[in-house]
């Protein structure tokens, strides 16, 4: 599809403006919200709202609320989008004002990560305890192993892999297992209950779940249990984990449904108060999966959250083809 001059005038318009260019070329790295953005611009709230909301009157960024924050990312596809990729693609990324916007992303980066770290350091011991607060791990459980089919599996991975549970309640139907986490104090809870499970072919390891430097198309079920509403970029995350799904595979992915429970995000380091199954699936079908599918699990208590289990796979059409 192509822009008329006067769309192709406008979007040109849009990003034209120095600080609008300084937002779209931030929120190209990872989606952001607006406190974030004033953090990094150092501008008021106020006018980062503005900018923003010429931003997404020209299509070019999409907002978000997500409970109390309202979040923005790139307009994922169209001419507009299209167009700023371009824009962005042309412009030297070591010019000194991007290159000073970049320093400061990656210190809320580094803040964000360090909070998040001494979080999960804290709680680590008893990370199973917290996550039974809010679901019934029974239920969501049932529901995973329902989801994944009877197997065997050729190779499990689980990205986020916490304090093993998925790899202790799948990997006896895997031939071989690998979790990555980036907290080293959840992969010795992991290493310590794996073990005790008697799976000799799981392997754990350090790793950054968005870019796991794994082959492509190696594992015929991959998991991703209550990691994404951690992250700064879930879309990524499911990108990759994505393209690790062989041909035939399935991923299964099982996070919350939205919700508005702010303390999760100001105790428990919570970035994204669940996610929207419209959401969900645009991701899924950008990592190139189909045949979606979804579980609501509703909470056992009235204070509870809702899980939801959303299964793709992998067609083999490719697969055939190529044989």
């Amino acid at each position: 599809m192509r822009l008329s001059a006067g769309q192709v005038i406008d979007v040109l318009r849009a990003a034209g403006e120095p600080t609008r260019l300084r937002i779209l070329a931030l929120l190209a790295r990872e989606e952001l919200a607006v406190l974030e953005l004033s953090r990094v611009l150092d501008q008021s709230q106020p006018r980062v709202s503005r900018h923003l909301k010429l931003l997404a009157e020209a299509g070019l960024v999409e907002r978000f609320p997500d409970g109390a924050w309202v979040f923005y990312r790139l307009t994922g596809a169209g001419a507009a989008g299209d167009l700023v990729a371009e824009i962005l693609a042309r412009t030297d990324q070591a010019d000194a004002g991007l290159a000073r916007d970049f320093e400061r992303l990656a210190a809320v980066r580094a803040e964000r990560a360090a909070d998040a770290g001494e979080y999960f350091a804290r709680n680590a011991a008893r990370w199973d305890e917290i996550s039974a607060l809010y679901v019934s791990d029974t239920d969501v459980e049932a529901a995973i192993l329902k989801a994944a089919g009877r197997g065997p599996f050729r190779r499990l991975v689980d990205l986020g892999s916490g304090t093993g549970r998925m790899l202790t309640l799948l990997g006896p139907h895997a031939q071989a297992a690998l979790g990555l986490d980036l907290s080293h104090q959840m992969l010795n809870l992991a290493r310590n209950r794996v073990t005790e499970a008697g799976l000799e072919l799981c392997e754990l390891r350090h790793g950054d779940i968005v870019s796991t430097r794994l082959p492509t198309e190696s594992a015929d079920l991959v998991v991703v249990h209550q990691v994404l509403h951690y992250l700064a970029d879930p879309a990524a995350a499911v990108r990759e984990a994505g393209r690790l799904v062989a041909a035939g595979g399935k991923l299964i992915i099982a996070d919350f449904a939205p919700h508005g429970l702010e303390f999760l995000r100001e105790q428990h380091q919570h970035r994204r108060l669940g996610f929207a199954e419209p959401e969900m699936a645009r991701w899924l079908a950008d990592a190139g999966l189909s045949k979606v599918r979804v579980t609501a699990l509703p909470p056992v208590r009235k204070e509870g959250l809702t899980v939801k289990i959303w299964t793709a796979e992998r067609s083999r059409e490719r697969q055939r083809r190529a044989a």
